[in-house]
């Protein structure tokens, strides 16, 4: 749609669970105008986040699944912008783990709408990598922000507690490879891919079992 961009900040932490921690650069995701935003999971740096949205109103802080590399930022953007945050409620008690003390805004669902500069993006159900992992589809923009759910290359993380690969699998299989083929695959880490690349390796995926 005219006037609605994109925009990527890439922002660098840790990863905590299971006793382990791992460093990580997360993709931050904002759908913005001129004049409003919505962000896509707030990783580690509110700093960079503010910088970014600007002086756009903030009108959502969208976590697309539970994990503290996701949700991180969350709560300081949140405070300091006065934009929601919004979580599938199945994802309530890892939230509860990184932030006790501050519960989100409000829950996401299956088929919500979240208008942001006149064009709406789709909450799409997407466990497996975490019990409320979520995706969000934009058919006006042709992309489907996965979060930790699909990347170039295959599914998202299942070995830890929480997830679960034969879930993911069906998540990836029927709600997102029947997205249009062209459909832009923005992901939680590293780089974009489409549907149409990431479509014809499915049965290698389960093959392989991961």
């Amino acid at each position: 749609m005219s006037g609605v961009r994109i925009e990527r900040v890439v922002t660098s932490g840790t990863f905590s669970l299971d006793g382990g921690t791992w460093d990580v650069e997360n993709n931050v995701w904002i759908v913005e105008d001129d004049d409003e935003a919505v962000v896509i999971d707030a990783a580690h740096d509110a700093d960079a986040i503010v910088a970014a949205v600007g002086g756009r109103r903030l009108t959502a802080i969208v976590c697309t699944h539970g994990h503290d590399d996701h949700i991180g930022a969350a709560p300081a953007l949140a405070e300091r912008t006065g934009a929601p945050v919004l979580i599938h409620l199945e994802d309530r008690l890892l939230w509860k783990h990184t932030h006790p003390e501050r519960a989100p805004d409000g829950y996401l669902s299956d088929m919500r709408r979240i208008t942001v500069a006149g064009t709406e993006l789709t909450v799409l159900s997407t466990p497996g990598h975490t019990p409320g992992a979520i995706s969000l589809h934009s058919p006006d923009l042709g992309t489907v922000f996965t979060g930790d759910t699909l990347f170039a290359g295959g599914p998202g993380a299942t070995g830890r507690s929480f997830s679960h690969f034969p879930t993911i699998v069906r998540s990836i299989r029927d709600r997102l490879l029947v997205l249009p083929p062209r459909t832009v695959v923005h992901t939680g880490h590293g780089a974009s891919t489409t549907i149409g690349t990431e479509a014809p390796h499915l049965e290698e995926w389960i093959a392989r079992g991961y």
